[in-house]
């Protein structure tokens, strides 16, 4: 039994909700998003709830019930609240700015790097705090986005240097022992 299938979805004041055969859209005051989910998936909409039943109890079907289900979720609560993903910069010199829409990085490199958001992403830059917030309605979409940037810079496990996530823990290794002379 699919816990996370089985729960309704409620939907909000504000936000209406499209569903024709397996493609749901979604529209709210942030913006409107526009899934193609899987066909055996049987998607209902009744006073303002969502419910996803499956067709059958194979495994598969059970887990595509689950996934489904989160699916549509994340649509609403995107229209409605959004997403964003906090990245830190540690290290001398590391440096985010923001120039127009298109995010600047001095990350060690001999050149910067540029960063330009896909449609429906927006960075916000601290550049006391060292932080860049990546905002969206689309959850996978603010998430590949935030895993790109960090991928330019991981954090090393040395100096703890590169680009985090805010709360990601970086594993320290000690270094040279130093030498023994006798």
């Amino acid at each position: 039994m699919s816990r996370i299938g089985n729960m309704p979805i409620n939907i909000p004041e504000g936000v209406k909700v499209s569903i024709e055969g397996n493609r749901v859209q979604i529209e709210g005051p942030k913006g409107k998003l526009v899934q193609v989910l899987r066909p055996e998936m049987l998607i209902k909409f009744e006073a303002g709830v969502i419910s996803v039943e499956r067709p059958s109890e194979e495994p598969q079907m059970k887990a595509f019930h689950g996934l489904t289900r989160s699916l549509i979720n994340n649509m609403v609560v995107g229209v409605t609240e959004g997403f964003e993903k906090i990245l830190q910069i540690v290290g001398v010199g590391y440096r985010p700015r923001l120039d127009g829409k298109v995010l600047i990085l001095n990350v060690g490199f001999s050149h910067e790097v540029r960063v330009k958001p896909a449609d429906g992403i927006t960075f916000d830059v601290d550049t006391k705090a060292r932080t860049i917030r990546v905002h969206g309605i689309d959850k996978q979409l603010v998430g590949h986005t935030a895993a790109d940037i960090r991928k330019i810079k991981p954090p090393e496990p040395y100096k703890g240097k590169g680009i985090r996530y805010q709360g990601e823990y970086v594993k320290r290794k000690a270094g040279k022992a130093g030498k023994v002379v006798a």
